[in-house]
């Protein structure tokens, strides 16, 4: 591990009190949306590591979240994320943790952030470290990280991806990079959501994006961003982000 690594470790396990941002908490950073992933369909199967779990869309159909997948180990797919990252990582919205847990074994500095706490606890339950916080709220190190995490559809976080692209740009060193998971290439949506568990339990509605592979550089290039490697690993899609200095 470099110097500049070390440091940036030091500031990752110390800094847990947040620093002042002037980020506008914009339409994104709602009560419906913690309170819907804070709701106990999602926090049971954090706790059971099984689904079914779906995101209700307000038109009726069913998106299935992957709850075994994100509280296993990570895969294959997420090694070829895990290869590119770069300086401290913050991985946003976390979940169980598998991403940050595998970074922190590998001696590289990581802090994972997610708005349900049974999901930082089975981070760091895990070996990880963690923060029960949005993207939106006040972070450490802001604009000292060198990746940012949006795997797993993290992209919608919000229903906004342009905003959250805003946010990513302003949380990362100059030069530094968002590794993000994509949608199938056309998918370009704004929706409401639900978490459901197909057996009657089911959260609040709140606001939700899915963004494909054709729609996603776009908006990077509209927030400060270059698009500088596209992959796929096990039918998932990936694109690396730069942020323009």
């Amino acid at each position: 591990m470099s110097a500049r690594e070390a440091e940036g470790t030091a500031d990752v396990l110390a800094a847990h009190e947040p620093t002042e941002t002037t980020t506008e908490p914009g339409p994104v950073r709602t009560a419906e949306y913690v309170r819907a992933w804070r709701t106990d369909p999602y926090t049971d199967a954090l706790r059971s590591g099984r689904g079914p779990l779906f995101l209700r869309r307000d038109d009726g159909r069913l998106l299935p979240l992957e709850i075994e997948r994100w509280c296993a180990a990570a895969d294959r797919a997420d090694a070829t994320v895990l290869a590119r990252c770069e300086g401290p990582v913050l991985d946003v919205g976390c979940g169980p943790g598998r991403l940050v847990q595998a970074l922190a074994a590998a001696g590289r500095p990581v802090l994972g952030i997610d708005v349900c706490q049974e999901a930082v606890d089975r981070t760091v339950t895990g070996g990880g470290t963690a923060l029960c916080r949005s993207v939106f709220d006040p972070l450490p190190s802001e604009g000292r990280w060198g990746t940012v995490l949006l795997m797993d559809g993290n992209i919608g976080i919000g229903g906004d991806p342009g905003t959250l692209l805003e946010r990513a740009a302003a949380l990362v060193r100059p030069g530094g990079q968002a590794l993000v998971e994509a949608a199938g290439p056309d998918v370009d949506e704004r929706i409401e959501v639900r978490v459901v568990d197909g057996r009657g339990a089911r959260g609040a509605d709140f606001p939700w994006a899915r963004v494909g592979t054709r729609a996603l550089p776009a908006y990077a290039d509209a927030t400060g961003w270059t698009v500088e490697r596209r992959w796929r690993a096990a039918g998932r899609s990936f694109l690396q982000l730069r942020r323009r200095r």
